[in-house]
């Protein structure tokens, strides 16, 4: 079993298909939960595997960077910055953003560098999940800042951009964490080292770095 929140469990999709190829007679289990409650599920033994997109910083959990993200700016296709090489703080003062309703510190960021270049950050909608905050963009509903994993598909096909914003370069790391003392699974070991092999060859933002 893997602990994820709604944006971690975008990273296991394609390992976890690739599993499915390789051991077909596995049952896999995600379990949704908090970001912030993930290391004490790990810990409790409540799972064996935690994705996360901070560093838990505790002395009994494994570590091991497994993929690096970054916060982007996205609007429709027909939205008039649609075309632009990039832009600015300052030219976004004006539009309707599209936000998630759940606090965390890159909308406390986000929010700082507004502050810091005296624009309004207009958060006009909140919304629960990230893939309605993408939809509800490629309706032309608003503008939004989310984190790249999960609007990939949209701007492949079209239905979103990607534009540049000068002054913010938000990057973070998705951690993959276990108990050092566990005795992992038959399963989870093979997992383990699918995502060490998958990390070398998509290669990309894929990581296999471990902390400590």
């Amino acid at each position: 079993m893997i602990a994820a929140n709604e944006f971690t469990a975008l990273y296991l999709l394609p390992l976890l298909a690739e599993f499915r190829v390789r051991h077909p007679m596995v049952r896999v289990v995600v379990k949704r939960t908090l970001g912030s409650h993930i290391p004490d599920e790990v810990e409790s033994r409540g799972t064996e595997f935690g994705v996360l997109t901070y560093d838990p910083a505790r002395v009994d959990l494994q570590s091991i960077v497994v993929y690096e993200d970054e916060l982007v700016f996205v609007v429709p296709r027909n939205h008039p910055l649609a075309n632009e090489k990039q832009v600015s703080i300052r030219q976004l003062g004006a539009e309707s953003f599209i936000a998630h309703i759940v606090p965390s510190p890159y909308r406390d960021k986000v929010i700082q560098a507004f502050q810091r270049h005296k624009t309004p950050l207009n958060m006009d909608v909140e919304l629960p999940t990230l893939q309605a905050i993408q939809r509800f963009v490629a309706m032309g509903q608003g503008v939004a800042l989310v984190p790249e994993l999960s609007v990939e598909e949209q701007i492949h096909r079209g239905e979103l951009a990607r534009i540049p914003v000068k002054e913010l370069r938000l990057h973070r790391k998705l951690r993959l964490v276990y108990r050092k003392d566990a005795v992992l699974s038959h399963a989870a070991r093979a997992f383990l080292k699918l995502i060490e092999v998958e990390a070398k060859s998509r290669r990309g933002r894929y990581r296999f770095q471990k902390e400590r």
